[in-house]
């Protein structure tokens, strides 16, 4: 299982990484040792089991095992007017895994891109169950360069004969999007190519006017924390109403996710919001809704 190696460096297959650090634990001090993939970041050794642990994901990776269950987006009327489309995984012994912890293993494994990736272009495969538009989740610093990293994407969709205009490509992980060029950069190749796309976590992870105006989304999402109890606190009507400005002052169309009780969906009707998801209308499902719950 040895490959090379060169003073205090040891180049090895990953099945002898157990056995290193069995070795290892009784023989040396595990603090002074250190561990990477290829192309990754060293680690302290004592992350090794972990990300052993974690290889599950590869196997997911490599036979795209990613299925999605949708949930109902609708308009002021209850009418539907899009899906979620909402990545589900299972681990290899068939227990469900959800997309955090699965994307946390990619991770670990420096293996985002790939992952990402394969949500993406899973998920426009399996779009045309739905005959209204799709929301698709991507995580925007998993990818490196947007005209070569998004061009399965587009090839993919023109191949399957569905309209770019179908797709909302939903900027997810708001809080660590540091590289706003970088972003716009990815927006502005969706929106040449004809797609659209939305800011999710508006408020939390989006809470800037001045980058909201730079980026001319298409659709903002409200996060639900203002969303939950609006109808009964200022504090959150406030800036919900804030957001519906700016939403309006860069003709985006606004959308209140997490939306649970009657209450605080008319309110946020009456305030002018557009559009609404939530477990009022309907939860995720394997099969999209053709109408509400409520």
């Amino acid at each position: 299982m040895l490959l090379r190696n060169h003073d205090d460096l040891l180049l090895v297959k990953e099945e002898a990484v157990r056995g290193l650090y069995d070795y290892f634990l009784d023989h040396m001090d595990l603090k002074n040792i250190r561990f990477r993939l290829t192309s990754s970041d060293w680690q302290p050794f004592e992350e090794a089991l972990g990300l052993l642990e974690n290889r599950w994901i590869d196997k997911v990776i490599s036979e795209e095992l990613v299925q999605f269950h949708y949930q109902p987006i609708i308009d002021a009327d209850k009418n539907i007017y899009a899906h979620e489309m909402l990545a589900r995984f299972t681990s290899e012994d068939g227990a469900p895994v959800s997309p955090y912890e699965a994307f946390q293993s990619a991770r670990s494994r420096n293996r985002t891109y790939a992952l990402d990736r394969i949500c993406r272009t899973n998920a426009v495969k399996q779009s045309g169950k739905a005959p209204e538009k799709v929301f698709i989740n991507f995580i925007p610093t998993s990818i490196y360069s947007p005209e070569h990293c998004l061009r399965t994407t587009v090839q993919l969709a023109h191949s399957l004969n569905l309209s770019p205009s179908k797709f909302v490509f939903e900027v997810v992980e708001t809080e660590k999007v540091s590289d706003m060029d970088h972003l716009k950069e990815i927006l502005d190749f969706y929106r040449e190519k004809g797609f659209l796309y939305a800011l999710d976590d508006v408020g939390a992870g989006f809470n800037d006017a001045d980058t909201i105006k730079e980026l001319q989304p298409h659709y903002m999402k409200l996060d639900m924390k203002f969303v939950q109890g609006v109808s009964h606190d200022a504090d959150k009507q406030k800036a919900a109403l804030h957001i519906l400005n700016t939403a309006e002052s860069v003709g985006s169309i606004t959308l209140a996710e997490g939306v649970e009780e009657e209450e605080d969906f008319i309110w946020l009707k009456n305030a002018g919001f557009k559009l609404f998801q939530g477990y009022l209308f309907g939860k995720p499902a394997p099969v999209p809704a053709d109408s509400v719950q409520s």
